[in-house]
């Protein structure tokens, strides 16, 4: 009983030690997060910061930046400050410590990697497609604007493509599937029309094959839904739009479902329906 009375004791006092010593711990950040030693709270920054603890090295740097305003070290501490948060996964408050890092010390070493990180951190911010896309657009100005200012950086060049490439992607997938909702909703007219305009605005939208397919069965329902005089000239216009399609992507797996719609228009017209690769040709 005598023994097990003193275990418990000393695992007490072995709990009331640890506490206080994480209080100890906490009171000597707290500490030094609020004294004006530049020095100490410099050096336990960099030291938070290369321990990838991320969250105390920003607090520290945010505390010293009034202090080291207009001397030697205020970049470095802007800097690192906005970088901490980005490392922190903290990317609205690392966007702002970027931007105003780029405003206020463009010659700074650090400036074109802040203004890349700054990039990254407005991509980060940009929604899904079928969201709104202002995110995305303003993204992809800054990215042209970085760009073009620095066409010789090779390694955040290629990051850079590889995000206006996905960003371009979201608006092209947004701009499609506005006019394929129309199709799905059965207004033929109203759907060729929007996707129509796709290709008007972008030529080189990535859904290019299924803007032309969609498009072109739009024309078909349309036609076949048509009244009895009005048949014949929407017929045309769907093989205007599928000789369209056919030319620009002859092995699309669409071409098996889209060739047997052609066939039955043929006829309809009294044209056979043999012709296929001769229309394509004199097109």
């Amino acid at each position: 009983m005598r023994s097990n009375s003193m275990r418990k004791i000393k695992l007490a006092v072995a709990a009331v030690l640890c506490v206080a010593a994480a209080f100890a711990c906490k009171s000597q950040y707290e500490v030094l997060l609020a004294s004006n030693d530049v020095d100490a709270k410099y050096n336990a920054a960099m030291e938070y910061f290369n321990n990838k603890r991320y969250q105390k090295a920003a607090q520290l740097f945010e505390s010293m930046a009034v202090l080291t305003s207009g001397t030697a070290r205020d970049d470095t501490v802007q800097y690192y400050w906005g970088l901490s948060n980005y490392r922190y996964k903290d990317y609205y408050t690392a966007e702002s410590n970027f931007a105003r890092f780029v405003q206020n010390f463009p010659m700074s070493p650090f400036a074109s990697d802040a203004q890349f990180y700054r990039l990254d951190c407005l991509y980060r911010a940009t929604y899904r497609w079928e969201l709104d896309q202002q995110p995305t657009r303003v993204c992809m100005a800054a990215i042209a604007e970085y760009m073009r200012e620095h066409s010789d950086d090779r390694p955040h060049m290629e990051a850079c493509d590889l995000m206006m490439r996905d960003l371009q992607a979201r608006l092209d997938r947004k701009d499609f599937e506005a006019g394929k909702q129309y199709y799905v909703m059965e207004d033929y007219p109203a759907a060729r029309i929007k996707l129509h305009n796709v290709l008007k605005t972008n030529a080189d939208n990535v859904y290019r094959e299924d803007v032309l397919y969609y498009t072109a069965m739009a024309s078909y329902h349309y036609a076949r839904l048509s009244v009895r005089a009005k048949q014949q000239e929407r017929y045309l216009t769907f093989v205007d739009d599928y000789l369209n399609f056919i030319g620009e992507y002859p092995e699309s797996h669409y071409r098996g479902e889209l060739d047997g719609h052609y066939r039955q228009v043929q006829k309809l017209l009294g044209r056979g329906g043999e012709n296929t690769e001769s229309e394509v040709k004199n097109n």
